[in-house]
């Protein structure tokens, strides 16, 4: 078979079956090949920028005081104690917002927001948490 005219690869004439089909399963192969190449690049770039871009702060040499940790768990302890408090007190807000009555509330989870978050964030969540209601 001649293939120089290179018409028969346009027209699709002149050429067997198995012909088409080895000449699609190569095109198949090959962009599969070029898609994995090209993700597997995407990937090590990524994970170098990580690497590069995502520094850990160092730690403080200064050590903390001794009198922090009793603090810390005193805390912990009425936080713990007070948890059933705050439970009430967030069916009972999430009632008079909403007005009804708590009985037709059950509050499944809650979760706290650290204060660590920047101001914009946490002014995006009472906006969307103030939306919703």
């Amino acid at each position: 078979m001649d293939l120089s005219s290179g018409s028969h690869l346009v027209t699709g004439k002149g050429i067997t079956m198995s012909e088409a089909l080895g000449m699609g399963g190569e095109t198949v192969v090959i962009g599969l090949g070029i898609v994995f190449a090209v993700l597997a690049i995407l990937m090590i770039v990524l994970y170098i920028f990580g690497v590069i871009f995502n520094k850990k702060p160092k730690a403080d040499p200064t050590p903390q005081k001794a009198e922090e940790a009793p603090v810390m768990q005193a805390a912990e302890a009425v936080q713990e104690e007070d948890e059933d408090e705050l439970i009430a007190v967030l069916t009972a807000a999430v009632a008079a917002s909403l007005g009804t009555s708590t009985y037709n509330l059950r509050i499944k989870s809650y979760r706290r927001v650290p204060p660590k978050r920047p101001a914009w964030n946490r002014a995006g969540i009472n906006d969307v948490i103030g939306n919703r209601f």
